[in-house]
């Protein structure tokens, strides 16, 4: 923090207060309860102790109040001078918003009607040596909101709010799963090779094994070794991370659910992911229609399903699979969807889909069939194989859960496995082809960004926005003389 007449005038104040006798940083105090627990079980005439941080103040000749934050609530504080002595009293007045304090009193209510402390004694728990953010507006600059978070939950009781709610959102999902007989479990952050996914990975150097390593991009070939293991049900609520892009709705570490249910299937996975998000909707946020990028989406069930191929028909035409790669590309370039040289007619296709069909999926819709090149650890549809049974799940345009019927062909993986590697056998996975090997059971598998299930259920129009602390480009230091760092 720049050194600025602000922080001058509290240092300033710390030592008056030192030299009170309120150290700057005091030790362990010791609470009846949480503010919003003593507003729930308010008392008048009740002796309590409180504390907090002071997000305002009142200052009137031998009175003050204050109003004290925890984080659960906020509670007005009276510290009058008849009563605590003029010592004490003065010592309270060098007090600033920030300051965090623990008061002892006996609960009264103002002639205004506000549940109060009466001060019999305070105690400085720590002084803040900056401002807190204007109060009637705010933290306002979104590059310090998601800086210096901290600040951004003193000051928008909003954004408190909303992480709460992450947390109560993370907590019924385990609650949801437990009593559907999932095991949670925890899988490897760190890998020898990065599977699961299409995705540029971290890299990293492990010295004691002499060898590179990868942060993991997802943990879906872990979690189906325990699959064949006979863990029937498992999930694990991972950090994945993949270097790629920062936009609206990617970050490079984000938080995804993976389930997998042995002796299930796509459909299995389609009742699951219906009934949780619903759930969710219901429980934690009380309603089951959420504005979304400036949508209004209607969660109630059951959700639109509709097949690749039927999808791309009803935007394109009926004659689209009939037409040749030189028309294909040609239209690609007439709604300006960029096309690599390389790319045959589905890879155009599929392109096309991303670009200018997924985003027209408002309401959410399960993208069933499509191409198995597109998916290669997914079991292909019983009356065509060239297409996969799998589903996507799109949510106001954006891909909230893909789901897949798992392969369990051994032979079959190796193949694409292989296939994928194009020549390069450091990129198969041996372990989990091996235990393929040993057989696993029919399986459903899905994943569910959680990050993105947040932003829907919040109305958050930025994934930064739900994620306590997003990656950021590295803060520029300035030095006395100006100087960037």
């Amino acid at each position: 923090m720049q050194d600025n007449e602000y922080r001058r005038q509290r240092i300033e104040n710390m030592k008056l207060l030192e030299a009170a006798g309120y150290p700057a940083c005091g030790s362990a105090f010791k609470r009846t309860d949480t503010l919003a627990g003593l507003t729930a079980s308010f008392a008048e005439g009740k002796t309590v102790s409180a504390c907090g941080r002071i997000v305002a103040m009142r200052k009137m000749g031998k009175m003050a109040f204050a109003h004290l934050s925890d984080g659960s609530a906020k509670f007005q504080l009276m510290v009058k001078k008849d009563l605590i002595g003029e010592a004490i009293f003065d010592a309270f007045k060098l007090l600033d918003l920030g300051d965090i304090i623990g008061v002892t009193g006996e609960l009264f209510i103002t002639q205004t009607g506000e549940k109060t402390v009466r001060i019999t004694e305070w105690k400085l728990l720590c002084k803040s040596l900056i401002p807190l953010p204007e109060k009637f507006h705010g933290l306002q600059d979104v590059e310090v909101r998601y800086r210096q978070r901290e600040l951004d939950l003193i000051s928008n009781e909003e954004v408190m709010e909303l992480f709460k709610k992450r947390t109560a959102v993370l907590s019924e999902i385990r609650a949801f799963l437990a009593a559907r007989g999932y095991f949670e479990v925890e899988t490897p952050m760190i890998q020898q090779l990065a599977g699961g996914a299409a995705a540029t990975p971290f890299k990293t150097h492990y010295k004691a094994l002499s060898t590179d390593m990868f942060f993991r991009i997802a943990p879906e070939l872990y979690l189906k070794r325990l699959i064949v293991g006979g863990m029937d049900k498992v999930f694990e609520m991972n950090r994945n991370f993949r270097n790629e892009g920062l936009d609206r709705t990617h970050n490079p570490e984000f938080t995804a659910l993976e389930i997998y249910e042995a002796y299930g299937d796509m459909r299995s996975m389609q009742e699951l992911v219906q009934s949780l998000v619903t759930h969710l909707a219901q429980k934690i946020f009380d309603r089951m229609e959420v504005e979304w990028m400036g949508n209004k989406i209607n969660l109630s069930t059951p959700w639109k399903e509709i097949a690749y191929r039927d999808l791309i028909k009803e935007h394109l035409g009926d004659d689209w699979f009939d037409k040749s790669l030189d028309e294909a590309q040609n239209w690609a370039a007439v709604i300006e969807v960029h096309i690599e040289p390389d790319m045959d007619f589905a890879a155009v296709t599929h392109e096309i889909y991303e670009k200018s069909i997924e985003g027209t999926l408002i309401q959410p819709t399960f993208v069933t069939r499509l191409p198995a090149f597109l998916v290669p650890l997914a079991k292909p549809c019983a009356d065509d194989p060239t297409l996969v049974d799998v589903f996507e799940l799109i949510v106001g345009g954006k891909e909230l859960a893909p789901a897949y019927s798992e392969l369990n062909d051994a032979l079959e993986q190796r193949r694409r496995f292989e296939e994928q590697a194009a020549g390069d056998p450091a990129k198969i996975d041996d372990d989990f082809l091996d235990s393929l090997e040993t057989g696993m059971p029919p399986t459903g598998g899905m994943g569910i960004g959680i990050d993105r299930l947040m932003m829907l259920l919040t109305g958050s129009d930025a994934i930064r926005d739900v994620i306590l602390f997003p990656q950021l480009k590295p803060r520029k230091r300035v030095l006395e003389n100006d100087e960037e760092l």
